[in-house]
């Protein structure tokens, strides 16, 4: 089969998936949205539009847009870019719906540090088979805009793909994923040491959205404040021990370079996905960004007292459900 006659699908068309789409729609035929209610209705009316301060304006129309998963047909290529807690209710749906076979490469681009292990173990095809999963993570700064359009921010929007001691087969559906991110020109890396490449992230997001979800403040908010910022530096480094105690090999010197990118890299207004969430209303990643890494601290040994705090203040803001207030 040629390459632009795959099947491809994206499910969850937010910051994330939307600029995947976008892309991906650019250059193939078959692409499917899964995207209900509104976000579906907008999509089939005015097609996908993508404000990439990157790549450009970009406009274009999926062959299908799906309202639920289990409508989907088979596909060569699935990417699931939905939030951690609706993970489990999206894999329950695949292996009903016919989508998934041996030959699916399924890509999950997704916040935290277990989302490939996840659809591993939860999307089972019966008889022992299993389709290939290609971990990764994306560095980007998008969201959905009201109108359902896609808004990516800033000149970069890169991923990472791969499998943790892959076999041959798995090494070739790594390369497939590729050619089909080349194709669509959406920049890229492979990398063998695909976990560690996942935890760089996860220490970054373990601070960046933690913290300002926590005080509510921007990153300029934070980075005027002495004491928050030492906050912020104490996160990053909690996070990086918490990752070597789990036999990562994270470079000394990755917590300054996290660090670094606080001070220097990031605009004065910028805010975070887990803020926004938390002081909306909505469900939120909490337990993505932070819970799983102070249970895994507990469960090694590990001091992790600032994210501890910061956990336990989060959780009861969620808990009793108020407005955020800046701090």
């Amino acid at each position: 089969m040629n390459l632009r006659d795959k099947r491809i699908a994206v499910i969850g068309v937010g910051g994330v998936g939307g600029y995947l789409a976008g892309m991906l729609i650019q250059k193939f035929s078959h692409v499917t949205l899964v995207a209900r209610g509104e976000r579906g209705r907008a999509i089939k009316e005015r097609g996908l539009v993508l404000h990439s301060e990157y790549k450009g304006e970009k406009t274009g129309r999926p062959e299908h847009v799906a309202e639920a998963v289990r409508l989907l047909e088979p596909q060569d290529y699935i990417f699931i870019c939905v939030k951690n807690y609706s993970l489990e209710e999206v894999c329950r749906d695949l292996a009903g719906s016919g989508a998934v076979t041996e030959e699916t490469v399924i890509v999950p681009v997704m916040n935290g540090v277990d989302a490939g292990d996840r659809v591993r173990e939860l999307l089972r095809l019966g008889d022992g088979k299993t389709a290939v999963v290609v971990d990764s993570l994306i560095y980007i700064v998008s969201f959905s805009r009201p109108d359902y359009s896609v808004e990516q921010q800033g000149r970069f929007a890169n991923l990472r793909i791969g499998i943790q001691n892959a076999n041959a087969r798995q090494k070739e559906k790594v390369a497939e994923v590729s050619r089909i991110l080349s194709e669509a020109d959406i920049d890229h890396e492979t990398a063998d040491d695909i976990r560690c490449e996942i935890w760089k992230k996860y220490i970054l997001n373990c601070a960046y959205n933690v913290e300002t979800a926590y005080y509510n403040n921007t990153i300029g908010q934070l980075r005027d404040d002495p004491e928050k910022a030492k906050q912020y530096e104490r996160l990053v480094r909690e996070a990086c021990a918490v990752a070597r105690a789990e036999g990562i090999g994270i470079p000394e010197e990755h917590a300054d370079t996290v660090i670094h990118k606080f001070y220097n890299d990031y605009g004065d207004d910028a805010t975070s996905s887990l803020q926004r969430d938390v002081c909306a209303g909505r469900q939120s990643e909490l337990e993505t960004f932070s819970g799983y890494l102070v249970r895994e601290a507990g469960r090694l040994g590990v001091p992790v007292p600032v994210s501890e705090q910061m956990y336990e203040g989060l959780k009861k803001i969620e808990d009793v459900g108020t407005a955020c207030r800046q701090g």
